[in-house]
């Protein structure tokens, strides 16, 4: 049941010739006597006092029955408010205990079965015991008297005065009150009466009006009700301040604008040009148009307005345009919507790269998860990635690719050589010629905020004096942080959660561990001579034959001599020597039909010479025979893996350790931990203690102007010694890597892949790696296994029965452990 508002036409509605009702209601108190048990109405939303004069709409069947039996007696009904307003079918608990006594004066029934009387309140009533609940609420009452007292004392005389004046006070700043209630409560001078009226004409909550219901005492009823008659007109006092301020603001604003339109009219009428306004007005116009984010657009229109109080010609004057103009430039709304088709993402990155699943897998898996994040309508942070690798195996190309199969713009910036943190950050303002970091001259070049934007050579920041550019890369590859990137020159925030980052690098270690902590590493190694041999024959070689001019009706290079370029023209885990023979080729073969050669030239791996010159890689005579104190090493570099020929030999002398090859400290430790093992176990090996005391042993690695380190020539180092102290010939078509402990145990090592491919490129087809190392060795494509025998070796006298000639078992120390041999693969 919901109060309702009544006009004129409503009261009409319940005009009869009776007058019995009002009557009734009118009597005094004392005159009128109330039963003790009557039918119970909950009302809703309002509460009603006593001599208040109300419709309600009563709709409930058991709100219905009450009405109907109150109007069947003395149409006498409590009215009590419900504590929770939305509860259909209240019980005795969530009603209030005290209501108001009230008069049906009519009754008038609507077509829809619903009830509308107007009723009067009378007295107020507190709730005995309820003594039915159904079909309808009735309750036994017990009448509330006002206690009575001085109420005409100069006390009550000065509230009244006050509460009055509030109310008056009230009407002025906008409060909704009837000329007529105010007649009424000027004339009024009762406390209980008056506190009556004015609670039932403000906007009060439900708990608030039974509050003043149940304040039996008039005096503190009006004492209470002055308390929220101050509060309300303080409100009305704002609200009207609130009003009046934006009232000025709007007629400034206007003024202004006439003002401005008179001024241009006037010049105008002289033939006079405002350049300056019509600048300012632009770039008003340009910041509206950007899209910018409050904060930003903020300050942007601070600048506009200094820049508005300045000369022209000013110094700063320029500063500011040149900052405004990177404000406005940049894509601060502007997005390119993604291609969240996986098929044809694959098929792009399928038409760009050759292999390379990892990265493929990697960039299907966001598309996929941010297809399905796109239907939930939540926002996504674009990944950070890092691609590892030795140069020239696309990993620059890989983002281009990547960015075409997204849909997005792609940038690229290198970061090799930098040294000054604000080439990232920027330059502040103060300075002179200051301009953004390289981050968001990227994002402005791009012209969206969601590019795939490359750091190249991420492993290469150098720094200074003037800063750590790679403690500057933390906030910018931080999906936590970069929502928020401050650039030193904008001041200003810029969201760059939506920007796809992917860096490169050719080593993981000189990069910040904090900075990789903040990307996901994904490897990747060179390429075989087949992986190289298909990318010549499916990329390369096309792209050359475009760029010179030629055709497949010119040139026809067959796989043998593709492959032979890459056998003995280049040495190398990429492409990019590769692909500079090839071009050679077509660049010679250009010539020769620009000189009006005609008809189609094959170059086979007989005529490769005429075109390329001597091999420029051959093998190396000391790799043909089986000799003593040499032993093939496995070694990774930069450019990927390489073969790293260990000599050793011995000389008369007083027992030193003679060491050459530019090693560093760790490859020299590990050949002193060499040495100590064949020493310990001399005996069990056939070498004599005297041998260690009367002779030097020295041992080389050649190149001797490449500087080398790391532990995994260990195992290759103690097994040329043991060659050249015990004279036994080492096997010339095995390799070998491994880390050696003083014990002799063989230690895991890394950069496997790279190894094999060298150890496979130079047609060893036998390696010797660590046991631990055996997951490493199924991770390698089924095309660098196949051939290949990988032996696993837990220590050292496995590797001495698999290197050594005619070496039969083993005899020594770890007796009893054979090499596990991984069969080869056809």
């Amino acid at each position: 049941m919901k109060e309702h508002d009544v006009d004129a036409a409503d009261l009409h509605e319940f005009e009869d010739k009776s007058g019995t009702a009002a009557e009734e209601a009118d009597r005094p108190q004392a005159e009128r006597k109330t039963p003790q048990d009557i039918p119970l109405l909950p009302v809703r939303d309002v509460v009603v006092y006593p001599f208040m004069i109300l419709p309600l709409f009563v709709g409930r069947d058991k709100s219905i029955r009450a009405v109907d039996e109150a109007l069947s007696r003395e149409r006498l009904i409590l009215l009590v408010a419900q504590k929770d307003a939305e509860a259909e079918e209240p019980n005795p608990e969530e009603l209030y205990s005290v209501g108001t006594v009230a008069m049906i004066m009519r009754m008038l029934k609507m077509p829809d079965g619903r009830v509308k009387i107007l009723v009067q309140g009378v007295s107020r009533a507190k709730v005995q015991e309820y003594t039915r609940r159904d079909p309808y609420f009735e309750v036994r009452i017990s009448e509330v008297a006002e206690p009575e007292g001085a109420t005409q004392s100069l006390e009550s005389e000065a509230l009244v005065r006050s509460v009055k004046e509030q109310v008056q006070k009230g009407a002025n700043l906008g409060k909704g009150v009837s000329p007529d209630v105010l007649v009424i409560i000027n004339n009024l001078e009762h406390p209980g009466r008056l506190a009556d009226l004015v609670a039932s004409n403000l906007d009060l909550k439900v708990d608030q009006a039974q509050q003043i219901l149940e304040i039996l005492d008039p005096m503190e009823r009006l004492k209470r009700l002055a308390e929220l008659l101050g509060k309300e007109i303080e409100v009305l006092e704002m609200q009207h301040k609130i009003q009046s301020q934006a009232r000025e603001e709007m007629d400034k604003t206007h003024r202004e604008y006439y003002l401005r339109e008179q001024l241009k009219a006037i010049q105008k009428e002289l033939g006079e040009t405002d350049e300056r306004g019509q600048e300012i007005q632009e770039l008003e116009q340009k910041i509206g148009k950007a899209k910018m984010p409050p904060v930003v657009e903020q300050e942007a229109k601070t600048q506009l307005g200094r820049l508005s109080r300045m000369h022209p010609d000013a110094a700063e004057a320029s500063v500011i345009r040149t900052y405004l103009d990177w404000l406005i430039d940049l894509p601060w709304a502007k997005q390119t919507k993604d291609n969240l088709s996986i098929k044809q993402a694959q098929k792009i990155l399928e038409e760009d790269h050759y292999d390379l699943e990892k990265v493929k897998e990697r960039i299907l898996e966001y598309l996929a998860v941010r297809t399905l994040k796109k239907k939930l309508k939540k926002q996504m942070k674009g990944p950070i990635l890092c691609f590892v690798g030795p140069p020239g195996v696309g990993k620059t190309s890989l983002g281009r690719s990547i960015a075409r199969a997204l849909g997005r713009k792609f940038v690229r910036i290198s970061l090799g050589g930098v040294r000054d943190e604000a080439e990232i950050r920027g330059h502040r303002r103060t300075y002179i010629g200051a301009l953004p970091g390289k981050i968001i001259q990227g994002i402005k070049q791009a012209g969206t905020n969601n590019p795939v934007f490359m750091m190249d050579e991420v492993d290469k920041v150098g720094a200074d004096f003037r800063g750590d550019p790679s403690a500057a890369l933390l906030e910018v590859l931080d999906p936590e942080q970069n929502v928020s990137f401050a650039d030193h020159y904008l001041g200003v925030p810029f969201d760059l959660r939506n920007v796809m980052f992917i860096t490169t690098a050719n080593l993981a270690d000189p990069i910040l561990p904090a900075l990789k902590d903040r990307m996901e590493v994904i490897e990747i190694s060179g390429y075989t001579e087949e992986e190289k041999l298909h990318i010549a024959r499916r990329y390369l070689l096309p792209r050359q034959l475009e760029e010179n001019g030629l055709s497949a009706k010119y040139l026809e290079i067959p796989d043998k001599a593709i492959l032979k370029i890459v056998q003995n023209y280049t040495r190398e885990a990429g492409l990019r020597n590769l692909e500079r023979e090839i071009a050679t080729v077509c660049r010679k073969v250009a010539r020769e039909v620009a000189a009006g050669r005609k008809g189609l030239t094959r170059v086979t791996g007989a005529s490769l010479h005429r075109y390329l010159g001597a091999p420029k890689y051959l093998p190396e005579p000391e790799q043909e025979v089986d000799e003593i104190g040499v032993v093939t090493g496995l070694a990774w570099t930069p450019s990927g893996g390489d073969l790293l020929y260990i000599e050793c030999t011995t000389m008369r002398g007083k027992g030193q350790l003679s060491l050459t090859g530019h090693l560093g400290d760790v490859m020299k430790e590990s050949a002193q931990a060499a040495m100590s093992y064949a020493r310990s176990r001399g005996a069990s090996l056939g070498i004599k203690e005297e041998t260690f005391a009367k002779h030097d042993v020295h041992i080389h690695v050649p190149a001797g102007a490449i500087p080398k380190d790391g532990p995994s020539a260990g195992i290759t180092m103690a097994t040329a010694l043991i060659s050249a102290l015990t004279r036994t010939p080492v096997r010339r078509d095995v390799a070998m890597t491994g880390e050696i402990t003083l014990r002799g145990n063989v230690l895991p090592i890394g950069g496997l892949k790279e190894k094999a491919l060298a150890a496979r490129r130079m047609g060893i087809k036998t390696v010797i790696v660590p046991a631990k190392n055996d997951k490493d060795v199924k991770e390698l494509p089924p095309n660098v296994q196949r051939g290949m025998q990988f032996v696993y070796v837990s220590h050292m006298d496995q590797v001495l029965d698999v290197a050594l000639v005619k070496r039969r078992g083993s005899r020594h120390g770890a007796a009893g452990t054979t090499a596990r041999r991984a069969a080869p693969r056809a």
